[in-house]
Order: structure tokens, then sequence, then C-alpha cells
């Protein structure tokens, strides 16, 4: 096994030193950079790092409980930053400084609400998820319900975001790569989808784990950098720094004041909704509690991952606004050197021209290779999520009822693990020419009207049956994939149509109404004995919950 991962990433970094030499090209609609060599050099040597602590991992993983929690050995601290990196993308580094390069507060206002997630996982989740589940979501799920037919719909609904979420960032690798690297478009693709099939192959959570702390503490660090190289660019005085914001961008004072963002209340509420609770139901985010040891050390992990996550929006927010005044004023950034013109590699990048601005080339190239280290990161912890659902869930607890060895389990998992990253590469290919921003709402939507509602009722409401359960996901499930298809961001803007039929582009206000509303309603009306054995089963799980007793793993029907 260790001797076909060398193979493989040996060729990788054959491919991958070619790919520095190849020649131009690119996709239509997305300008190509020069090859940017030291981003490169930088890249390959994390991606040699990472293939040896893969090495490492892989003569660690010996039994299912080391592939998917790292044998629940991850300290808090160190569980808050893999958190921390999992859930800080190359979108947050990219997406929001152009947000306030572009929309001033708004931008701030959007962080705000993917940050304020972190706290009803805190008092709310982290702690129980940990003590009633052993490696994945529908273990809490299923605790008390129908075993066979809650973890088959659990699973469902973690592939589904997961497989949403890994298109997003596979096509935001290979454009994010073409512009920042100089690479090709598929062969950025393909990169990232084999280098993340090594990780999550043969080194499990331990190897994600560790790559996404070392990403963690490379973005951390590149943010803060850059932050302080650009607040000395104004006598490190934020006032000078938003005074001279104001004067450069074309609107003046307005950026400083709620826009565009806010000018609907519903969309607005609907966008916070999916935000918030989504973040408390995606599949990757939530397998991360089951790597340390106990609750204490689950809360630990959040306590930190929000401290980290909160820190990074901050530094976002000030290199937004440092771009406006360094980049948004200078014709270097801009085709045709026209201030008035279009941004040189489109809209997402007024963080990197402001990093060469203020660090050169050579810091431009480090903030390059950092931002695909993001990348890898993420798709390797939603790799991981989508292979445990296929293995644990459906294969050893559907399938083989509990029965499967845990080499059988270790197999299926890894052949899932190459399914999902071939799955990714071709989904990352063909979706390469379509705007994919849907997809966010998507991913955030199934999970906040799918897997939340689940997650919390079945922690928190005895009256939670198998039906409702069913009947209120399945509601979640098609209205939030409905509602997104309606919407403006694929009925018009990608389908064609003149008008939506659905006119706000984050579903969440309604499907996870929906969701909850059925679940309930289905509950209360099931009159059936194992509806009451379910109920009656509530108390022994709330003593688990509180305790930690039996927390080695779920109650089995």
């Amino acid at each position: 096994m260790k001797r076909y991962a060398q193979t493989i990433a040996a060729a990788l970094l054959a491919m991958a030193s070619c790919a520095a030499l190849a020649g131009p090209g690119g996709i239509e609609g997305v300008e190509k950079q020069p090859v940017n060599v030291s981003a490169i050099a930088m890249f390959l040597v994390f991606v040699a790092a990472t293939l040896g602590i893969t090495k490492w991992a892989a003569g660690k993983t010996k039994s299912t409980a080391d592939f998917y929690t790292a044998g629940g050995g991850i300290t808090g601290f160190q569980n808050g930053l893999a958190i921390a990196g999992d859930y800080m993308s190359a979108a947050t580094l990219l997406g929001l400084t152009s947000m306030v390069y572009f929309k001033g507060f708004d931008g701030f206002i959007y962080a705000v609400c993917f940050f304020i997630g972190w706290p009803i996982i805190l008092f709310l989740i982290a702690e129980r998820l940990r003590n009633l589940g052993r490696f994945t979501f529908a273990d809490i799920a299923s605790y008390r319900l129908d075993q066979n037919r809650i973890r088959t719909f659990a699973a469902i609904g973690s592939l589904t975001v997961v497989c949403f979420y890994l298109i997003v960032q596979m096509v935001g690798a290979g454009q994010l790569i073409q512009l920042l690297f100089g690479l090709e478009y598929n062969m950025a693709v393909v990169a990232v989808g084999i280098l993340m099939m090594i990780y999550v192959t043969f080194g499990g959570m331990t190897a994600t784990t560790w790559v996404q702390i070392i990403k963690a503490c490379l973005l951390l660090g590149g943010g803060i950098t850059l932050m302080l190289l650009t607040l000395s660019q104004f006598g490190f005085s934020l006032e000078t720094l938003f005074g001279k914001a104001i004067q450069s961008h074309k609107a003046g004072g307005k950026i400083m004041l709620p826009g565009s963002l806010m000018a609907d209340p519903i969309s607005a509420f609907s966008l916070t909704l999916g935000l918030v609770f989504g973040t408390a139901g995606l599949p990757h985010i939530m397998m991360r509690f089951f790597t340390v040891p106990n609750a204490k050390e689950a809360r630990k992990s959040v306590f930190y991952a929000t401290g980290f996550i909160g820190l990074f929006f901050l530094v976002t927010i000030i290199l937004g606004a440092g771009a406006i005044t360094i980049v948004g004023t200078n014709p270097t950034f801009y085709e045709g050197g026209n201030v008035a013109g279009k941004l040189i590699g489109g809209g997402n990048m007024p963080v990197m021209h402001l990093a060469r601005a203020v660090g050169g080339d050579i810091f431009l190239g480090f903030l390059s290779a950092v931002a695909f280290a993001t990348i890898l990161a993420v798709v390797s912890g939603l790799a991981l999520a989508g292979a445990s659902a296929i293995s644990h869930d459906l294969y050893a607890r559907v399938i083989k009822k509990g029965k499967a060895s845990t080499a059988d389990e270790l197999r299926v998992t890894r052949i899932a693990s190459v399914f999902l990253g071939i799955t990714a590469i071709g989904l990352g290919i063909a979706f390469k020419d379509q705007n994919v921003l849907f997809l966010v709402a998507l991913a955030f939507g199934v999970a906040s009207s799918v897997n939340f509602p689940v997650l919390i009722l079945s922690m928190y409401w005895k009256g939670l049956t198998t039906r409702g359960a069913l009947w209120g996901g399945l509601a979640g499930l098609v209205s939030s994939v409905g509602l997104v298809v309606l919407s403006p961001a694929v009925w018009v803007k990608v389908l064609g149509n003149a008008k939506p039929i659905f006119p706000y582009d984050h579903p969440a206000i309604i499907s996870m109404t929906l969701a909850f509303f059925i679940t309930w309603l289905m509950s209360v009306t099931d009159k059936s004995a194992r509806a009451a054995n379910e109920a009656a089963a509530f108390d022994e799980q709330y003593i688990r919950a509180q305790t930690g007793l039996g927390a080695a793993g779920a109650h089995d029907h």
C-alpha cells in the first residue's frame, strides 16, 4: 500500500513539475497569469511535507477508529486548529476580501453570517455530539431510531452536501490555480484530486488532520503578516486606513453603511439562517468532534476554532479595506492601466494584488501556495466525510448489519475515497465553464434543512420518531434543492429564463422551516408501538449525552 502511495506521489510531483513548464493556455473567461515559479516551488514543498505526514499516518492507521477519528487522540487545541483549517477556505481569503473591496460594510456582514454559527455548535452540539457518536453524524441521528432507514437517509444527506461542496472546491481550484500559478485548469483539478485521494486513502483522519493544521497555521500566518505589512502603509492606524479607503472608493462614505445585502430583509434573513445552521450541519465539520478523547476536549475544540476563525475574518476585513486604497488606486493592477477598467484576474484577486504590492513576488508566491494548500485541506476533509458515510453507515451498518470486519470496512472506505476523488475530478472538469456559486447556497441549504433539524431534534426532543425524521428530512432535501433550482442564481443566470419562480437565492427561510414543521407533524401523529419505544429510549440517550457514558459507540437496535 505504501509503495503504491509513493508511486502515485512521485507521478504527481513529476506531473506538477512538468506543468510548471507548460505552455500558455486557459479556459474561456479566465485570464491566465504568467507561470509563478516561486508559488509552484513553495507548493511543492508543502506537498512533499504533507506526503511525508501521510506516510507516517499510514503506519499508525490500524483500525476503523484510527482511520475515521485518528484514534480519538487529537487534543482540543489541535482539533480547533484543524476545524479552522476545514472551515477557512480559499473562498474565505479571496471572497471576503473581494466583497469588502467592492461592497465595504456588506462584506463584514457576510463574514459575521459565516461566524455566528460557532457559538451554537459550542453550546448546543459539541458535547452531546462527542458523547453520543462514534464516527459520523448518522451515529447520533439513528441512536434511538430505526438504524437502517435513518442511517441510509443521513448518509444520503451527507453525501449530497459533500458532492455539492466538492464541485465548488474543484472548480475553484482549477480557476484559482490557473489565475495564480499559470497552470492549466484541468491539470490543477487532476492534481488536487490525486493528492486528496492519497491523503484520505492512505493516511485517513490522522493525515487529514495534520494537513488541516499546517494549512491553518500557514493561512493565519500569511494573512496576519499581510495585514501587518498593509497596516504599515498607514502608520498602523485603523482610522487612517479606513479614512483613506473612504476617500479612494467610488462609493465614498457609503462603504461604511449597510447596502445592497440588507436591501431585502427576507433574503438577508434566509442567508443568515442557511449559514448559521448550515455550519452546524456540515458533515466534515461534525466528524471532527469524534477525533478528541472526550466532551471537554470537544468544547475546547470549538472554543479555539471560534477564536482562530474570528481572528481570520477580522484580518480579511482589514485586507479588503487596505486593498481599496493600495490596489484600487494603482493602474498597474487594472487591464489597460486604467483604474476605471477591469481588475486583472477578475473580481476575486484584490488580496493577491495587495500581497504583491506590499510584499513583492515572493510573498505573492507564498500566499498563492497557501491558497492551493487551503483547497487541498478542505477537499480532503470532505472526501473523508463522504467515504465514511459510504463505508461506515451504508456498508458496515446497513448492508452488513454491524458484522463487517475492520479490514473489510477499511477496504470499502479506501475504495470510496478513490471513487469520490475520481468523481470530484470529473465534476470539476465538467463544470469548469459554469458559475457554481449557487452550489454554495445549495450545500448550506441542504445542511441546514436536512442534517441540522434531524441532528438537533434527535438530541433534544423526546417526541422525535423515525417517521418524523424521514419525512421532515425528505421535505427539507426536496425543498432546498428545488428552491435553489427555481431561484435567480439557477433559473435566470444558469438556465437563461427571464424571471425566477422563487425570488431568493437562499432557500433556508422556507426549506428549514418546512423541515422542522413536517418533522414535528409526522412525529406527533405517529402512534405506533415503535414510536413509543423510541420516546422511551430518549431517557437513556439523555443520560449518555450528559455524562458521556457509552460514548464509545452509538446504541444499535
